[in-house]
């Protein structure tokens, strides 16, 4: 399950990708316009220009924009960032592996088997799905 921190990052990138090349939005705008608490999207927001997903403009006309095109943006970069592991064992991360203290042999355990065709098909999907591909599928939906 996706954190209330990383839910808050999603929102906002789309937010921004929404209005990407329109120049900076307040921070005040997204959190009013997203429902996010503005002390904490300040943490969230931050942290995504700490990892140059951000940028940042201070002073009048200020606020955060892109720093990355919202099709350069994908979602496994921002639950990695927001969340850490995208695979529900530890002994199937590729970035965070743990050995599981249950398993008494990875190369034979088909638990493990499982839930790595179940990373490796999440990775597949949240890779392929952009910021740009977000706003996308929001427009056609609002047309539905």
């Amino acid at each position: 399950m996706l954190s209330k921190k990383c839910k808050y990052a999603i929102h906002a990138l789309v937010y921004l990708a929404e209005r990407y090349q329109q120049g900076p939005v307040h921070i005040q705008d997204i959190a009013e316009s997203q429902h996010i608490p503005k002390k904490f999207l300040e943490a969230i927001l931050l942290e995504l220009k700490n990892s140059k997903i951000l940028h940042s403009k201070k002073g009048k006309g200020g606020g955060y924009y892109l720093y990355k095109s919202p099709e350069e943006v994908n979602l496994v970069e921002i639950i990695r960032l927001m969340d850490g592991a995208i695979s529900l064992l530890p002994c199937v991360s590729y970035n965070y592996y743990e050995p599981c203290e249950e398993c008494r042999d990875e190369k034979t355990c088909g638990i493990r088997d499982a839930f790595s065709m179940v990373r490796d098909e999440t990775l597949r999907v949240l890779s392929g799905s952009t910021l740009a591909q977000i706003v996308q599928r929001e427009k056609e939906l609002g047309k539905v």
